[in-house]
């Protein structure tokens, strides 16, 4: 096969929980770290990932994503290569605000965000086109520097959701049905065609402490969530 047709595996990962998420506040591209739950979370990815041959680590520049490539590549030895192209969606006005208080201050916004027109963008932000553009050709440009290897593109929910509409032919507007957990292993294939769906939101490393027989001994102790 000729190098230009050998495939890439691509391992997307969306960075550790953060307490924004945690809140349902809008981080965009303001720069949050990960929360106690977030560096529990990508403990168990570094020990799910430690058998992986990754050739390549690639992360968005922004914090709670490089703390997640951080153990990614604690089995690699490649340096961990930062890309603004993954960064998460630019939100503009929207950032740093729950939803709650987004429906509340622009209403008519905010029902155009939820029924995902692709020509809107929140003020100062990125319409749900411009992003999925940059996202995909981002993962792109990437995976066609590894054919025939396996990297890891470390980011966030909102590129994920765009990796997984690239390689499924989903349509921007349809609704979502698949997960974008926090720490998921989600698996793809890249030829020069596109991409291609192998596995997604594998989130077995982080449902029990021993999970996937591998050991756990300097695991920090799993974060008890507050009582509703």
């Amino acid at each position: 096969m000729e190098p230009d047709q050998q495939v890439t595996r691509v391992l997307a990962i969306r960075h550790g929980e953060t307490a924004w998420n945690s809140d349902g506040r809008i981080q965009g591209q303001l720069d949050v770290p990960l929360n106690d739950t977030g560096r529990w979370q990508v403990h168990r990815l570094a020990l799910a990932l430690a058998d992986e041959c990754i050739d390549a680590v690639y992360a968005s520049d922004l914090l709670r994503a490089m703390e997640t490539a951080q153990a990614v590549a604690r089995a690699s030895a490649d340096p961990i290569v930062t890309d603004a192209g993954l960064r998460e969606r630019g939100f503009g006005v929207f950032e740093g605000l729950s939803y709650a208080q987004i429906n509340a201050t622009w209403p008519d916004l905010a029902e155009r965000w939820r029924k995902r027109d692709p020509g809107f963008g929140a003020p100062g932000g990125e319409t749900l086109n411009q992003f999925y553009a940059r996202s995909v050709a981002t993962a792109t440009r990437l995976a066609a520097l590894h054919p025939g290897q396996t990297i890891a593109l470390v980011s966030h929910g909102g590129v994920m959701d765009c990796l997984y509409r690239a390689a499924t032919r989903v349509a921007l507007d349809a609704p979502r049905s698949w997960q974008l957990g926090n720490a998921a292993i989600n698996r793809l294939l890249y030829t020069p065609q596109g991409f291609t769906l192998v596995g997604w939101s594998d989130t077995c490393h982080l449902e029990e402490e021993t999970q996937g027989g591998y050991a756990d001994v300097d695991a920090p102790p799993k974060p008890a969530r507050a009582a509703a």
